[in-house]
Order: structure tokens, then C-alpha cells, then sequence
């Protein structure tokens, strides 16, 4: 197999060690014996939890670079895979495969929807690049996770190019090492508006809470997640409804 580029983000940081084992783990596989780096980092300079898919299209944005094949910027995840993908300079071609994570936390069920990590392999795949998002519990070996992650690319990037393939990876806590194809789940966090008070006296809100349940949903990345087992989910980037097309024409 020619060398792959692979271009890696997340939405913890550049910095985090989930992102820089991913990226030590594909270095040794898809390095081939001159042990060239077939990985680009562009991450967010700072955590960037929960930012879903924003881009940053109000205000500048910084790109830095921090050493050879990482670089920072001060945005989103989203905003981060936009700048590699548009910027002139940063890649040296268009890449073969983006791959988001490792993620420090879990994205299963509708965290799809919020997570910046599945949002910066959204973008890609929007833009027609095949694309995974990866995520871990706390716990979890890192390059072990790694290693799986990279077996999946090198499956992907066998097969015909598929343009907008995007596919998220849990691997739960006392992860058994089983993997399994899932869909996605539903997940309920304790919703709360926090409301409290600055040394000031003026008021602040603090959203969310700390606490999560899911219900037994056979199928299911939650599913697979109480079995000890990852989960591979494929996304789908076309949001249509299909079943309600009648009821929309009723309508209008």
C-alpha cells in the first residue's frame, strides 16, 4: 500500500496524550521502512469539549505551529480540519483519511450530535474524505485502543474510496477487546441550569449536570458499551427524513 496522509484532530487539545498515541501508533504502521510520519495534527489549542459542529467565522483565527506535523489552532475542532483541509500551505496534498481522537471520554448514543471530536470527522467527510472519530473511557488502555483504531484505517483505506464515509468508535471501561458494528443509542444526562453568583454578586448559569443513564436498547452502541464491548457505528451526513416525506407534503 502507498503511503497514506492522515490528518488527526480532536476536541481535547493538541497537547493531550489520547491524540499524540494515535498518532505515534499510526506513525509506526503506515510509516513504511523510511519511517517518514504519514500524520498531520491540527487540533484545538485549548479543550474544546461540546462544541458540535461551530465554526468560527465571526472573529480570527491563530494557527501555530508547535513542532514538525502538529500544528494549533485557537478554534473549534471543525474549524481546525477546515484550516487544514483550505489552507494553502499546511498539508502536502489532500489527505487519504482523517481520524479524530483518541478522545478522553466517551460518544455514544446523541453525544454525536455535541461532540467535537465526531464533529471534526463530520467535516471531513463532508468534504468528501473518509473519516473516523474515536473515543475511550477513562481507563481504557490508550495504545491498545490506538492499535484498533489503526487496524480500522488500514481495512478503510484498502477498499474502493468511498467519499463520505464517517464511522465513531467507542471503546468502554474493562473494554473485553471485542469489537462490534452498532447503532446509535440514547443517552440522558441530568439537565440543570446552575445559577450562582460571582465575587461581584452578579449572577452567572452553569449548565448540566454531572450524571448519565441509558436504558437496555439491544443494538446499540449504550448496548455494547454495558457489554464491555467497542463499538463501531457508521453516521450518516444526510439527515432527511425519509418516513415523513407524505407527512411534510401534507403540509404544504
Amino acid at each position: 500500500m502507498e503511503r497514506p496522509l492522515i490528518l488527526l484532530s480532536n476536541d481535547d487539545g493538541y497537547a493531550r496524550r489520547g491524540i499524540r498515541t494515535m498518532q505515534a501508533i499510526l506513525d509506526n504502521v503506515f510509516g513504511g521502512q523510511e519511517r517518514v510520519s504519514p500524520t498531520v495534527i491540527v487540533a484545538p489549542e485549548l479543550e474544546q469539549s461540546a462544541s458540535s459542529h461551530a465554526l468560527s467565522l465571526h472573529r480570527p483565527l491563530r494557527l501555530r505551529k508547535v513542532e514538525d506535523a502538529v500544528w494549533a489552532v485557537d478554534g473549534t475542532p471543525a474549524d481546525c480540519v477546515y484550516v487544514a483541509l483550505h489552507h494553502p500551505h499546511l498539508l502536502p496534498r489532500r489527505p487519504d483519511l482523517v481520524v479524530s481522537g483518541l478522545n478522553h471520554g466517551l460518544n455514544l448514543g446523541q453525544d454525536v450530535f455535541y461532540s467535537g471530536t465526531v464533529a471534526a470527522a463530520r467535516e471531513a467527510a463532508l468534504r468528501g474524505i473518509p473519516a473516523i472519530a474515536a473515543s475511550a473511557a477513562r481507563g481504557v488502555d490508550l495504545e491498545r485502543a490506538c492499535r484498533a483504531i489503526a487496524a480500522i484505517a488500514s481495512k478503510l483505506l484498502a477498499q474502493a474510496p468511498v467519499s463520505n464515509r464517517l464511522l465513531n468508535v467507542n471503546f468502554p471501561p474493562q473494554w473485553t477487546g471485542e469489537m462490534r458494528v452498532t447503532r446509535v443509542g440514547m443517552r440522558a444526562y441530568q439537565e440543570l441550569v446552575d445559577l450562582r453568583k460571582d465575587p461581584r454578586g452578579r449572577d452567572y448559569l452553569w449548565i448540566g449536570g454531572a450524571g448519565v443513564r441509558h436504558d437496555p436498547d439491544p443494538g446499540s452502541d449504550t448496548e455494547a458499551h454495558d457489554a464491555g464491548i467497542a463499538s463501531l457505528t457508521p453516521l450518516r451526513l444526510d439527515a432527511t427524513a425519509e418516513g415523513e416525506m407524505k407527512i411534510a407534503e401534507s403540509l404544504v
